[in-house]
């Protein structure tokens, strides 16, 4: 994406840069993020961006040549007391630090930052004037679009449009997986507004709720909590006459609805690092690159056989 310059910054640089943009202390309480692997005196050069830190991430990295790996999804979530390479996870710290690269996590404060997850994923559907479905505690009324931080994204489409159309438009702005796009509610209703949570968003089904919009697309959603969502919908909307049972709902898979996130980390750590006025720090230029290794665990799906629906 850029080209290094003569100044190349150190690991202390780089960390410093991606923790002004994405705060530890806006990271959710059970979160485990920060710098995982590293010298923070190592010179870096090259920075892969992924959302997982699985095996054939690391490999492409290590292959690439690349000084730091910055994921989105942690490889410690919870405690260890042994990083020995007899496990798989304790092996890829090994061949990182056989590689001389780092591993750095962004996770739930990539969630809720400007131009985090969020707003990837709003920008690539098509919300504008939005704002944080949940907002964080430094975010006030006065907050410039686009700079707010908070959980998900909140906001109205750029033209109406079917909920089918607003689905195909999802599918296709979004890496492919085999789960593809799952959608709940009548194809031709009409949607012109919508809300956004990367990753698993069904316990975020009451903020939804409170922001009225048209149709949510999260990742995840579970049988129950989308199954309820949705009678609820149905029964308010006949009770009331109100017209369409929204919120409807619009499932991705959890991989696709964070990747589009990685673009925007990888140019705003090259604009800082490269000193740009106002946000920049001076430090050097590095090269970038966002993996496109498909870590969704999923492989592929068989389509139900042709036979009478069950009613």
């Amino acid at each position: 994406m850029t080209t290094g310059s003569p100044s190349t910054p150190v690991l202390r640089d780089v960390v410093a840069v991606l923790e002004d943009l994405y705060p530890p202390a806006t990271a959710e309480g059970w979160d485990a993020v920060g710098l995982v692997v590293g010298d923070p005196a190592a010179p870096v050069g090259k920075i892969l961006f992924a959302v997982d830190p699985v095996a054939a991430v690391v490999d492409e990295a290590i292959t690439w040549g690349a000084d730091l790996l910055v994921t989105h999804h942690p490889l410690f979530l919870r405690p260890v007391h042994s990083v020995a390479a007899t496990t798989f996870k304790g092996d890829v710290v090994h061949q990182l630090v056989r590689a001389g690269c780092g591993l750095y996590v962004a996770h739930t404060n990539a969630d809720a930052a400007p131009r985090g997850v969020a707003d990837a994923l709003a920008d690539l559907v098509g919300i504008t004037d939005r704002r944080p479905l949940v907002a964080g505690a430094d975010t006030d009324s006065d907050t410039a679009v686009g700079a707010a931080r908070g959980i998900g994204r909140v906001g109205r489409l750029a033209e109406p449009t079917t909920l089918g159309a607003f689905a195909e438009r999802v599918a296709a702005a979004l890496p492919a997986t085999a789960q593809g796009v799952r959608v709940a509610g009548d194809l031709s209703a009409p949607v012109t507004t919508a809300a956004v949570v990367g990753g698993s968003g069904d316990s975020l089904f009451d903020a939804v709720r409170a922001a009225a919009v048209d149709v949510y697309v999260t990742a995840d959603l579970r049988h129950h909590p989308a199954s309820e969502l949705r009678e609820r919908a149905e029964f308010e909307a006949g009770a009331t006459g109100a017209g369409a049972a929204t919120p409807f709902l619009v499932d991705v898979a959890h991989f696709a609805s964070e990747w589009p996130w990685l673009a925007y980390a990888a140019e705003d750590v090259v604009a800082r690092l490269e000193g740009v006025p106002g946000t920049g720090s001076g430090e050097g230029t590095v090269t970038t690159r966002v993996s496109t290794i498909g870590t969704d665990p999923w492989t592929a799906r068989v389509a139900s056989t042709v036979r009478e629906a069950v009613r």
